[in-house]
């Protein structure tokens, strides 16, 4: 996949992929940023933006560290606060004039969510689709069942710590890396296929993507768990949730909406990679959404 350009974010060059024409004076098109997860890249998102691109103009990016933009040295540089203002810069870059409607995945969502609490992109975000809640909603979830224990929320509080206990396996040192240097990155297209049931090619940077999305868990996951911050906005967020989704299971989703009031919930009846196994249905949830809110 051919990036459309190149923009420079601090020290960082962003690869940038469009589909769609732009608008017009004449004729309003709404511009919609999909931010991908890890360890993925921008072409995570090729089946979902083909089909908005018919009604929408659609950006993509390979996030720092990710397909053809630029890896930052040491974990510091993937904390969420420099993944913000690389998204500020994408904004600014293919849309100064008019807010957009963000659409993150995984630690997509993550930063997605960031970008939307925070101070630097306010008024930038027209709408917010995340298919996955905050850093600070899920430390807060886990903080609430031990805060208030019974027989059901400590049985959700350990099949969650559990069915996360690899995002603490990627906190040492060396030994991930080894991993994605020595099979995992040559596997991946193998291991996906058997998670999700789905096809897809190797890409030549997916060993340096999962080797340097590392610093995503690194700089940012445990300070958020041991210590989630409340915050709320009131920008349209819609919660895309996953059915069958192992990684974010719907019920890490409950109560974020004491986060975000103005609140829709979508569901899906797929697994945690549905941009690639159901990008019709992915991408008719974000149209639905971005569609209802432009007409209003």
């Amino acid at each position: 996949m051919t990036p459309t350009q190149f923009i420079r974010s601090g020290d960082v060059d962003l690869a940038i992929h469009t589909w769609g024409s732009p608008g017009t004076r004449k004729k309003h098109r709404p511009v919609v940023v999909l931010v991908h997860g890890y360890p993925d890249s921008a072409e995570v998102w090729s089946g979902v933006a083909e089909q908005l691109a018919g009604t929408c103009h659609v950006v993509a990016y390979d996030v720092r560290g990710a397909g053809l933009s630029t890896a930052p040295a040491g974990s510091a540089a993937y904390a969420l606060k420099h993944l913000v203002t690389d998204l500020a810069a994408v904004i600014d870059a293919v849309s100064p004039n008019c807010p957009v409607h963000l659409v993150g995945h995984d630690w997509g969502a993550l930063q997605g969510w960031e970008a939307l609490m925070s101070a630097h992109l306010q008024g930038r975000i027209a709408s917010y689709t995340a298919a996955a809640p905050s850093l600070d909603h899920v430390g807060q979830w886990f903080h609430r069942r031990l805060q208030s224990p019974t027989p059901r929320k400590l049985a959700e509080f350990v099949g969650q710590a559990l069915g996360s206990s690899y995002m603490l396996a990627f906190q040492l040192p060396l030994l991930p890396e080894l991993t994605w240097k020595l099979g995992l990155g040559r596997q991946w297209p193998r291991l996906l296929g058997l998670i999700e049931g789905v096809q897809t090619a190797a890409r030549p940077t997916q060993v340096a993507d999962g080797y340097h999305g590392l610093g995503l868990y690194r700089a940012n996951l445990l300070p958020r768990l041991l210590r989630p911050r409340p915050q709320r906005t009131d920008v349209p967020v819609q919660l895309l949730v996953m059915r069958r989704d192992r990684f974010v299971p719907p019920h890490l989703f409950d109560g974020v909406e004491e986060w975000a009031p103005n609140l829709r919930r979508t569901e899906l009846d797929a697994g945690h990679w549905a941009s690639l196994s159901h990008p019709q249905a992915f991408a008719q949830a974000i149209t639905t959404f971005v569609q209802s809110l432009e007409e209003a």
